[in-house]
């Protein structure tokens, strides 16, 4: 990414770019910067976009070919082309000897690393990938957005914030839209206010779904799967959902055990350390057993939805039920 920055900065260009990476938030932003970069004046006449699978690469290559029009170059962008994951001899072996007025930028969302046009755009030009941010680079970014507009926020309540949004940056820079907006006239964002404006994840909900029931707080777990049907999500999904959140409860508990840290079960569950904290909190309340059990539950209930001996929303209804009532609770 500095690589790209400094590009930008210094306006020295490659003639090749390709953009990719899990963070559609920052792929979309450096896409923009580098476009208004190469093309200030938004000359339309030499600057060209071609998006999806179905792109012509004779009819791209013969435009790269094209001059450009009263102004010293061209600039074309692709996007989602699966150029990265699937053959495009044709246009890797083009890319052998681009014309100097020329600058194409690839924004992916997958790239193979083996492939020959990862390989042709590395031999001329430059390769930035966008990988989920971690959690503190996370929190001094929402910190720095909120700073810029006169707010401050703890580390308590900016951990809190990241609960509910996740990891997610473009999720993340809506939500502190909302709480900019919401706490207009005060200089500091409370716990308060991320409860009263922040729109919970469907996986977080899941989650909290998941801690009133070790809580054995039943009305409260119920409630919440019944805002996930009213928000239409479908049982089968819950049911997946829910699976996975007891499955990384097994995982964190069994690796506590063994006196693994906080951060190497983050980085095994792959959730921000924050988040790894509230898994091992929740997974004291189960024996290793009971986790075991709640697996091979989750297991049953999906086998007797596809077999028509149980309706979906009920089994769902039925595994909380009995997860948060009249279960032996260990330290």
């Amino acid at each position: 990414m500095k690589g790209l920055q400094e590009d930008i900065k210094t306006g020295n260009f490659k003639k090749a770019y390709l953009l990719y990476g899990d963070e559609a938030y920052l792929r979309q932003q450096y896409k923009e910067k580098l476009i208004k970069a190469l093309n200030p004046d938004d000359d339309t006449m030499n600057f060209t976009r071609f998006e999806g699978k179905g792109i012509e690469v004779k009819e791209m290559i013969d435009l790269c070919e094209t001059m450009p029009f009263f102004a010293s170059s061209r600039t074309i962008l692709v996007e989602n082309s699966g150029f990265f994951k699937n053959k495009c001899d044709e246009l890797a072996d083009y890319m052998k000897d681009l014309p100097d007025y020329l600058h194409l930028i690839f924004v992916e969302e997958e790239v193979d690393r083996r492939s020959r046009m990862y390989k042709a755009v590395k031999a001329c030009g430059r390769i930035s990938e966008f990988a989920r941010q971690d959690e503190k680079t996370l929190m001094n970014w929402a910190a720095g957005v909120l700073a810029r507009e006169g707010r401050k926020i703890t580390a308590r309540d900016m951990e809190l914030f990241l609960t509910k949004t996740g990891t997610d940056m473009g999720n993340i820079r809506m939500e502190l839209e909302k709480l900019i907006t919401y706490t207009m006239g005060r200089d500091v964002v409370t716990a308060g206010d991320i409860e009263a404006v922040c729109t919970t994840r469907t996986a977080n909900k899941i989650f909290d779904m998941v801690r009133a029931v070790t809580e054995k707080n039943q009305k409260r777990a119920l409630d919440l799967y019944y805002d996930l049907l009213t928000l239409k999500e479908p049982p089968m999904r819950i049911l997946f959902l829910l699976s996975k959140q007891y499955r990384q409860l097994f995982l964190a508990k069994q690796m506590t055990e063994e006196g693994a840290s906080r951060n190497e079960i983050a980085s095994r569950l792959g959730v921000p350390a924050f988040a790894a904290g509230n898994i091992i909190s929740c997974a004291r309340a189960y024996t290793t057993e009971e986790l075991e059990q709640a697996e091979k539950d989750f297991i049953e209930a999906e086998e007797a939805v596809k077999t028509g001996r149980l309706q979906d929303v009920l089994s769902v209804e039925l595994l909380i039920v009995k997860y948060s009532s009249a279960r032996k609770q260990t330290v």
